[in-house]
């Protein structure tokens, strides 16, 4: 197969197919478990070597108990800081099955993890049921936990992740904002981040902490931008709209952000400045205020 070009780095999970299926059925064993046949995405182009080299290695394949998922590793490469890992994608089920997204752990004989990775798979498409297809994944240089990635032992799999634990929100700050901020500042905004009401699942809001006017007269607003998503999203603008205590328009207008970006299930507080000319009321009562971006403004997810 040889090493794959740089080209890779700007597909995230390679995949370079044609279809060619095996004629064989899936084989069900007298022990209830399930042999697979093999599938060819539709849009890799292999050569006839190539088809018999994914053939031989998928007739190694133990069987597999009915209506599983299962990933298996069949070869690594290093290509400098990048990790490439070539696995058969696994079946049982009796109808096709879609990925949309997965979270897979690189893994050494022992269990450590060396590296992990959500990998987006809308290429992937579907797998039909009881069968294999071979694919690609990618592992980038920010996607590595260890530094030194054995040749021998290792092992890819789904990272399970228990729905009852709920994972902890924590502080997104800025290096701007790690800087000029004390220790006793950077502790009161995290113990606040920790007793706010939990968001949902995928649920992104703000949250106004100070608002107070500069001596030209604009409004300054401290807005923590709460991102309840499992993956970092990034905001290119933001419109936002300021009420005072008696739900009367301060002031609104439109942010452009340049590289603004919240981690995954964190909250990141930011400074917008409303120049004087965008305020629409006068000695505005902010004793009790609320700061939000009109409806559909924000990510979708």
């Amino acid at each position: 197969m040889g090493r794959l070009g740089k080209k890779i780095k700007k597909q995230q999970a390679i995949n370079s197919a044609n279809q060619t299926a095996s004629e064989k059925e899936a084989q069900f064993n007298e022990d209830g478990t399930v042999n697979t046949s093999l599938y060819f995405h539709p849009e890799w182009e292999l050569t006839v070597a190539e088809k018999y080299i994914y053939q031989f290695r998928h007739q190694k394949l133990p069987a597999l108990l009915p209506d599983q998922l299962s990933i298996a590793g069949i070869d690594l490469i290093e290509d400098e800081d990048d990790i490439i890992v070539e696995t058969f994608l696994r079946n049982t089920l009796a109808k096709s099955v879609r990925f949309e997204e997965v979270d897979l752990l690189l893994l050494d004989a022992e269990g450590q993890v060396l590296a992990k990775k959500r990998f987006e798979l809308d290429e992937v498409s579907e797998i039909p049921g009881l069968s294999c297809m071979p694919w690609r994944f990618l592992f980038g240089k920010e996607d590595r936990v260890a530094v030194d990635i054995p040749a021998e032992g290792w092992k890819i799999a789904f990272e399970l992740k228990n729905k009852t634990e709920e994972q902890e929100h924590l502080l997104d700050l800025d290096e701007t904002w790690e800087k000029e901020l004390s220790s006793l500042q950077k502790e009161n905004l995290q113990n606040l981040v920790a007793t706010l009401p939990k968001l949902s699942p995928g649920e992104i809001n703000l949250m106004g902490i100070e608002a107070k006017f500069n001596e030209d007269d604009a409004l300054a607003v401290v807005i923590l931008v709460r991102n309840g998503n499992e993956k970092n999203i990034k905001l290119e603008t933001i419109p936002l709209v300021v009420e005072d205590a008696q739900g009367d328009v301060v002031c609104e207008g439109g942010f452009n952000l340049s590289n603004f970006e919240v981690k995954a299930n964190t909250s990141k507080p930011w400074t917008f400045i409303f120049p004087s000319s965008l305020i629409q009321k006068q000695e505005p009562d902010l004793s009790r205020w609320k700061a939000y971006a009109p409806a559909a403004s924000l990510p979708q997810t």
